[in-house]
């Protein structure tokens, strides 16, 4: 059984940092961060690979986000730079089994959110 548990998530003011984190426990693979805005559709911001060598991010996140993982700690992270009011969502950490997914049908395991507020 997988789980997950994120934390990190707060209030900042645009230009600033945020770092979340996500602690899983069970078997996985492709681990991502998505995110859900009031009103939208929850979409995928960033994927790391089981390897940590393959990497995606979300077009209007590349540059300023960063995935990363320590396996031996089995904690995900996304680092978050220079943050814009329109990254404001409550962000979830998902699991996959499969290698390498971008897929969010293929992400079946799922925390339960952390909220990250940006202030302009």
């Amino acid at each position: 059984q997988v789980q997950l548990v994120e934390s990190g998530g707060g209030l900042v003011q645009a230009g600033g940092s945020l770092r979340v984190s996500c602690a899983h426990s069970g078997r996985t693979f492709s681990m991502g961060w998505f995110r859900q805005a009031p009103g939208k559709e929850r979409e995928l911001v960033a994927a790391i690979s089981t390897t940590g060598l393959n990497t995606y991010y979300k077009g209007s996140v590349k540059g300023r986000f960063t995935i990363s993982k320590d396996n031996a700690k089995n904690t995900v992270y996304l680092q978050m730079n220079s943050l814009k009011p329109e990254d404001t969502a409550v962000y979830y950490c998902a699991a996959s089994t499969a290698f390498w997914s971008t897929s969010k049908a293929e992400y079946g395991y799922w925390g339960q959110g952390t909220q990250v507020t940006v202030s302009s």
